[in-house]
């Protein structure tokens, strides 16, 4: 029993540990899950209570407080809990995005298109997307006005689509010269301006990047350019992390944005095959002027992420949204300058074999 919970401790505080290497960082995508199963381990031990050894009373105690600590770190991102991002009643036309990443090696390309004719959204971000994503999705290409085209057979290839008036749209490299994001300045039908990212960095994981250290780099630089922003804007992507990790905190307090989730559930997009293992990855956040109308995941298309839906409005002048007042200390300044010169010294062998 010792040996059981002992393991049952370790996998629920590595994550907790302060190092970017995979196995240590990939237990943070884990909480809802670990939450599982610590809960079946505590109903287990409380039938067994008057047999356990005093060890075993010891671990379990801190079994216990880790449960109540992941169940306090989950709370907010479950639909009892206050929204931070508001629905806003209005006469505006709401605008439609569906990012969604692919998988680079999926060929039932039809599956994307049905979903974009039916769907019809303003914007489109896809992920992952090479030279035959590119030349199949021309098939819907005419139901766009403007585009951005980064094909790229290392998985980091990126297309963004939009039917909205673009008055820029670029191509960040924020981290490393094949780790493309999107950045376009937008103009809603009623005259809204407002600026679009999307972003894929790459994942902490035994296939591909050892450490976490460019990923985290990446979206921490563009928190950095966020926050010298003027514009509203609005955030969307594979981010390969979740919300609560320290990069994503660290980024939020940045950028003063605010996560829809947050109130509202979820809305987990990855894997998309098995169920048990499925993390919400593909994260959105926003600046209060932007009113989240509608966030779902999508029917899927054979890759191993769910297609996200969304419709928000852009009002700077409205019922006042949850500020993040939660703002970094200086000792945390510096660690994101540490955190984006360690990610971009970085030389990933494995983007380059491929």
């Amino acid at each position: 029993m010792e040996v059981l919970l002992f393991c049952i401790l370790l996998i629920s505080t590595l994550h907790y540990w302060p190092f970017q290497h995979w196995v240590f960082r990939t237990l943070a995508f884990a909480k809802i899950q670990l939450s599982f199963i610590q809960t079946i381990v505590i109903a287990i031990l409380l039938t067994q209570f008057s047999s356990l050894s005093d060890l075993s009373i010891i671990l379990s105690a801190i079994i216990l407080l880790l449960w109540l600590h992941n169940l306090f770190i989950l709370l907010p991102y479950t639909s009892i809990y206050h929204r931070e991002s508001q629905r806003l009643e209005t006469s505006k036309e709401a605008v439609s995005f569906l990012s969604v990443n692919v998988y680079q090696y999926n060929q039932q390309y039809h599956l994307l298109i049905e979903l974009i004719k039916r769907i019809q959204p303003d914007i489109l971000l896809t992920m992952e997307s090479d030279k035959n994503w590119e030349k199949a999705l021309e098939e819907v290409e005419d139901l766009f006005q403007y585009s951005k085209k980064v094909p790229q057979d290392n998985t980091y290839g990126i297309h963004f689509y939009t039917k909205l008036k673009a008055n820029k749209i670029q191509v960040n490299y924020f981290v490393a010269e094949d780790i493309p994001s999107i950045e376009a300045d937008l103009e809603t039908k009623d005259g809204d301006e407002f600026t679009f990212f999307g972003i894929h960095p790459p994942p902490p994981s035994p296939t591909e990047e050892e450490t976490s250290k460019e990923r985290d780099a990446d979206i921490l630089a563009l928190g950095q350019k966020i926050k010298t922003l003027k514009k509203p804007c609005l955030v969307v992507g594979d981010f390969n992390n979740v919300a609560w990790s320290k990069s994503s905190k660290l980024f939020k307090k940045t950028t003063q944005l605010l996560d829809p989730r947050i109130g509202r559930g979820f809305i987990s997009t990855f894997h998309a095959k098995y169920l048990f293992f499925r993390f919400p990855i593909d994260l959105i956040f926003h600046s209060k002027s932007v009113y989240i109308q509608n966030l779902k995941t999508e029917k899927h298309i054979n890759s191993d992420h769910f297609p996200l839906y969304g419709e928000f409005v852009v009002q700077h002048k409205a019922q006042k949204q949850d500020t993040n007042t939660d703002r970094p200390s200086e000792d945390e300044k510096e660690t994101i300058k540490e955190m984006i010169k360690e990610g971009k010294a970085v030389e990933s062998d494995n983007r380059k074999m491929l």
